[in-house]
């Protein structure tokens, strides 16, 4: 991809700048960047695997750990395709609770990623401010149902827990506070000079980019691109609700910014509504603990754009396949074209930009054996070996630590 006498800089998989594992290997010249490399697979969580090993009740709550700051997203997506398979009818009280929980989860991940943003362009007042109103809304989430980041909220077949007329209170009163500092935020990030200087021009991706490399979310929409699955393909309660789909046209990490901002007060108008139209009824119905076989794709609106689940059922009471698709795995690609030819000091923000979670990204790599003919998969302890192996021949010997711990009995 580079010419040999460029000069790379790797940033990651540990790093500083980054909260999680990812690798960048970024062709320089002087201070602009002639491309980037970007390498994924560093967390090995295993969930989808996992997943079929486990109940679909103990999946639900094992899908929530794809992301905490969508757990919301990730649980209700899974949750949409297995009850398409099974052909339950949620009740609507129930569709109504999942999209009050969902708008608040936008809520808190667009203020985490204000933050974020502000603390990357070294504006770190911007940073204590949204952080300090993050915690009203996670509060909320707390007092409804019972934690701040995963919530445990759904079940097949409705929700567990209610929501109580002096909680449809408390969440209208943490509203109003919420959309009176959400109003200063879109006044700083309109007419503060510092941010709309430092951020325009910033990580271009045209509306023909977008359509290109499959972009998602905010990042899609800050090009001019209106895409929302819960106007393109409503579920929950969207398809009974009114809401502006936010889109702006500047292609840049400025519109993606004022994208998010925007996005904040649909989501408490949305809430509002739906506190409002809360229809009466039981919050779940009694789902089979065998699912029928069938498969489904569920698509879900998570706060970085659009989240894909596809589960397959085999008429037991463990799924035969789960595939997740995150948004940030939809996003990456764009990253690689959007810090082309821009500087180093802008790579921080380009990359935060897109909200990325790359434990989301990554979950599992299988190596087939390529001796086998066959196409075997490679066994654990196979595996296990080869990447002593490999470390070994990165210069890290592995083999004197794992005897210790096998002999304490602290590996499998």
């Amino acid at each position: 991809m580079h010419n040999s006498k460029d000069f790379k800089i790797p940033i990651g998989p540990q790093h500083p700048a980054l909260k999680e594992p990812e690798g960048f290997s970024v062709a320089l010249k002087g201070e602009k960047i002639l491309g980037v490399d970007i390498r994924l697979g560093y967390n090995h969580r295993g969930i989808e695997k996992a997943a079929e090993e486990r109940t679909y009740i103990q999946d639900i709550y094992l899908i929530e750990r794809v992301c905490g700051i969508c757990s919301h997203s990730h649980s209700t997506c899974f949750i949409q395709a297995v009850e398409e398979i099974a052909g339950l009818a949620v009740p609507r009280r129930a569709l109504y609770i999942r999209t009050i929980i969902g708008e608040l989860e936008r809520i808190h991940s667009h203020l985490l990623w204000l933050g974020v943003a502000g603390h990357e362009i070294g504006f770190d007042t911007l940073l204590m401010y949204s952080w300090r109103d993050r915690e009203v809304v996670m509060d909320i989430l707390a007092s409804i149902t019972g934690n701040r980041v995963n919530y445990g909220m759904n079940t097949i077949g409705g929700v567990r827990r209610d929501i109580s007329p002096e909680q449809s209170q408390e969440i209208l009163i943490a509203l109003d506070i919420l959309e009176e500092r959400t109003k200063y935020y879109i006044e700083v990030a309109t007419q503060e000079s510092t941010i709309i200087k430092r951020l325009s021009g910033v990580g271009i991706l045209s509306r023909e980019d977008v359509l290109r490399l499959d972009a998602v979310g905010p990042t899609a929409r800050a090009s001019g691109v209106k895409r929302d699955v819960r106007a393109d393909d409503p579920y929950a309660a969207y398809g009974e609700l009114e809401f502006k789909v936010i889109t702006d046209e500047r292609c840049d990490v400025y519109g993606r910014t004022v994208v998010r901002v925007k996005e904040l007060m649909e989501s408490y108008k949305i809430i509002r509504q739906a506190l409002k139209n809360l229809p009466d009824g039981p919050i779940a119905i009694k789902a089979p603990r065998k699912i029928p076989a069938g498969e489904a794709l569920s698509r879900y609106e998570a706060p970085r754009g659009e989240d894909v689940h596809y589960v397959r059922a085999n008429g037991t009471e463990k799924p035969d396949r789960v595939k997740v698709r995150a948004p940030t795995l939809a996003n990456i690609q764009a990253v690689k074209h959007m810090l082309r030819d821009r500087y180093l000091a802008d790579m921080p923000i380009v990359i935060a930009a897109i909200d990325p979670c790359f434990s989301c990204t990554d979950r599992l790599i299988a190596l087939k054996e390529q001796e086998s003919a066959t196409g075997k998969i490679i066994s654990w302890p196979a595996l296990h070996a080869y990447s002593l192996e490999w470390y070994k021949k990165q210069g890290i010997d592995f083999t004197a630590l794992n005897k210790k711990l096998s002999a304490k009995g602290l590996t499998g």
